[in-house]
């Protein structure tokens, strides 16, 4: 894939998983198409669920202006916060210099960036690790596990993770997510899910005063490895933070668009 298309599928992978998460959390969800815009909002407390993201490729610094209007707007009309997602490589040049000044004329605040990521790593091999044992996650115990990891993880208060995925049944069958255990207390979490020919890695967490010890690169090897063995699937992709970036390219991701997440600003 050239650059370009990279990125777009890093966009376009986006909406569909997210549509999907956000339906599980409330059949009622935001999951509008719109011209330029694509509105993912479960107005939960768990803000990740809360998205919007602009689709336009080779928008113009005219085009920029607007649909950051647009977006701002739902996300005022919305009663819980969430992020606009931008991938910044969707932009010309002329609107990528303008970007930090039509984002403060909307109102938007810079929250966090982020880097997209693809590859055609799988198969992995099993992992193993020396001092985690992994859990297919599949009771309600383990999902509130999971989200009580990303909570710590993103520095979420343990309820906002938990309204987001407790009593989820799609994180317990069609998601492929993994804890890392060690010995009965959940370290570190990785998920994949199918999404269009593709596995896509969401919600890496690992617990704060366990990190810098491979548990994060581990869990999420296993997370691959149990989701190409139920698909069969060779191609992944995934939205980093900028903690969780330099992991991926040990496991054979390549960065491609730098993503900007904006709130709304107070």
């Amino acid at each position: 894939m050239t650059d370009l298309a990279e990125s777009v599928e890093s966009m376009e992978q986006l909406a569909v998983v997210w549509r999907a998460m956000v339906l599980d959390r409330d059949p009622g969800a935001d999951v509008r198409d719109l011209p330029g815009i694509a509105v993912r909002w479960a107005d939960c407390r768990f803000a990740f669920w809360n998205c919007v993201t602009l689709t336009d490729v080779g928008a113009d610094a005219e085009l920029l202006g607007q649909r950051l209007g647009r977006a701002a707007d739902i996300m005022r009309s919305k009663k819980h916060p969430g992020f606009l997602w931008l991938f910044e490589d969707l932009l010309d040049d002329e609107a990528r210099s303008t970007l930090r000044t039509a984002a403060e004329r909307a109102g938007l605040q810079h929250a966090f960036s982020g880097t997209g990521m693809a590859g055609d790593v799988l198969p992995v091999p099993e992992p193993v690790h020396p001092d985690l044992r992994f859990v297919r996650v599949r009771t309600d115990e383990q999902v509130r596990a999971y989200a009580d990891l990303n909570s710590r993880g993103y520095g979420f208060p343990l309820a906002e993770g938990r309204d987001g995925l407790v009593g989820s049944t799609l994180w317990k069958n069609e998601v492929y997510a993994c804890l890392g255990m060690r010995g009965d207390t959940p370290v570190a979490c990785a998920a994949t899910v199918e999404a269009e020919g593709r596995l896509f890695v969401l919600l890496v967490a690992t617990d704060p005063q366990w990190q810098r010890r491979g548990y994060g690169e581990a869990v999420t090897r296993k997370a691959l490895y149990e989701g190409f063995r139920a698909t069969g699937l060779t191609r992944a992709t995934l939205h980093a933070t900028a903690a969780g970036a330099p992991v991926y390219p040990r496991i054979g991701f390549r960065p491609n668009s730098p993503i900007h997440f904006y709130g709304l600003r107070g």
